[in-house]
């Protein structure tokens, strides 16, 4: 299975009219888990890089609603970059994989829906020790 096949591109139907437009997200429908906990980005520019961890519990889906950013995954073997720029697309990311969000334009908004709640022990911030971890998870 590639890495792109693991993170799966996610489109939202878009609804609108001269009113303007509606992006509705559910859970376990178009988000592949229940959503324990959503953050953004913000006020961030192109040389601001956020992420650099991975997770050994919880999964993303990172949406840019406004503006555009993009997305290195990173699996300790292979990577590869996502641009978001549109509000109906997003990113799908397992637990597991280096992440690092970067380039965002000014006006860029990152929406980042989890399904944990937030612990700081979950979180690999050294990639050395990713890469070990990885290594001892493969092995097992």
């Amino acid at each position: 299975m590639t890495l792109l096949n693991k993170c799966k591109l996610l489109d939202f139907k878009e609804y609108g009219d001269e009113r303007g437009k509606l992006v509705a997200i559910e859970n376990n429908k178009d988000i592949p888990f229940d959503i324990k906990r959503i953050f953004y980005i913000y006020n961030a520019d192109d040389k601001t890089v956020r992420g650099c961890h991975a997770n050994r519990n919880s999964e993303f889906v990172l949406i840019n609603v406004s503006g555009s950013s993009e997305v290195k995954i990173n699996d300790g073997s292979h990577s590869i970059n996502i641009h978001l720029d549109k509000p109906m697309t997003g990113i799908y990311i397992p637990k597991m994989l280096w992440k690092e969000m970067y380039n965002f334009t000014t006006d860029a908004v990152l929406l980042c829906l989890t399904n944990t709640y937030y612990d700081s022990e979950e979180y690999i911030r050294d990639y050395e020790q990713y890469l070990t971890e990885i290594k001892s998870n493969e092995q097992i």
